[in-house]
């Protein structure tokens, strides 16, 4: 189990995380997986916890984790950023990502076989700082299961990050399509991956 809200670890952690969220959201404002705890997800000296969420996870949010794991290697910030990925459905609990997803990803150098399907659990919301979702469909379900408006101010659109690709706010679901429009989808996500990253970096940097 993660520490208490009064320990010291916890109280710093959420301390970090919310000037983190504020740098990088700035102004803008039932379900069985095995009730997985965060003990399993996250290192508990993890200062900022994110979770990326689409509907199966198994295309756009398994991607979009593989993404940002190694943007936090590169930059040497394991241990003090920890990222997970989840679906808002159940279908495909335990599976593995969509081929397709697994061969885009192969493709651009990345390695997504150890992912495997988990749905978003509420519960969860407590322990993260940002909740990343890809369109409004999955905005609107995150926003609904949070008992809280702090727990909604942190479901957040992954292109709103981005500037670059901020007009088009959905990422599309692949799912129904071909190969190559995988390959064009997690070209946006390493796009807008690597925009969130900046900003949340100097925040994680700067603690010593």
């Amino acid at each position: 189990m993660l520490p208490p809200l009064g320990s010291r670890q916890c109280v710093r952690r959420k301390a970090v995380a919310s000037e983190v969220l504020v740098s990088a959201v700035g102004e803008r404002n039932l379900r069985d997986n095995g009730r997985m705890s965060f003990e399993r997800i996250f290192d508990e000296s993890a200062l900022f916890r994110l979770c990326f969420v689409c509907t199966g996870n198994i295309c756009r949010s398994p991607m979009a984790e593989v993404v940002f794991t190694e943007l936090i290697k590169k930059s040497g910030l394991e241990g003090r950023i920890g990222v997970t990925s989840a679906g808002t459905g159940d279908w495909h609990v335990g599976e593995r990502s969509d081929e397709r997803t697994l061969e885009a990803l192969a493709q651009r150098g990345y390695d997504g076989s150890r992912h495997r399907a988990k749905q978003f659990d509420p519960d969860w919301f407590g322990e993260l700082d940002l909740v990343v979702v890809f369109d409004h469909t999955q905005e609107r379900i995150l926003k609904a299961w949070a008992t809280t408006d702090h727990d909604r101010s942190k479901v957040q659109l992954l292109l709103t990050f981005d500037k670059d690709q901020s007009s088009q706010l959905d990422v599309p679901d692949p799912y129904y399509s071909d190969s190559a429009f995988f390959d064009q989808i997690l070209l946006m996500i390493e796009h807008a991956s690597s925009a969130l990253f900046d900003q949340i970096k100097p925040g994680i940097q700067g603690v010593k």
